[in-house]
């Protein structure tokens, strides 16, 4: 009788760990929870030059190898290996990346925190 208790209770937490590992990606529930206009962030990502450090799907020539690829961004887990990727993180990133990370090579490009918005909204398209 005990064989099969223990059968289904290490099934059950075989099944909990599978559905807990995401394999580095994030489980998002929402779609983007900002108020940025994806279709701006995307033509202030061209106007920066954010393409001559990251490739970023959607964007031309943006294929730098400086800092991460950027595909898949939306289903990333972490921001700069620092921040969990959540909107009011990423913005802050986008608006000062020295200010959280005072070593890394991605510059404070000046950016307002409604364009920071925009960006991370395109940002959030990358599935």
């Amino acid at each position: 009788m005990r064989k099969p208790i223990l059968l289904v209770a290490l099934t059950l937490a075989g099944s909990l760990i599978v559905i807990g590992c995401q394999g580095g990606k994030a489980a998002r529930s929402y779609g983007v929870a900002l108020e940025g206009n994806p279709q701006h962030g995307k033509e202030l990502i061209e106007a920066y030059g954010c393409g001559g450090c990251h490739i970023i799907p959607g964007v031309h020539a943006a294929n730098g190898l400086v800092g991460p690829p950027l595909m898949l961004f939306a289903q990333r887990t972490m921001i700069a290996g620092e921040l969990p990727n959540v909107p009011e993180n990423l913005v802050h990133w986008v608006e000062n990346p020295p200010a959280i990370e005072a070593k890394t090579a991605m510059p404070n490009l000046g950016l307002s925190q409604s364009q920071a918005e925009d960006v991370a909204a395109y940002l959030y398209t990358l599935r």
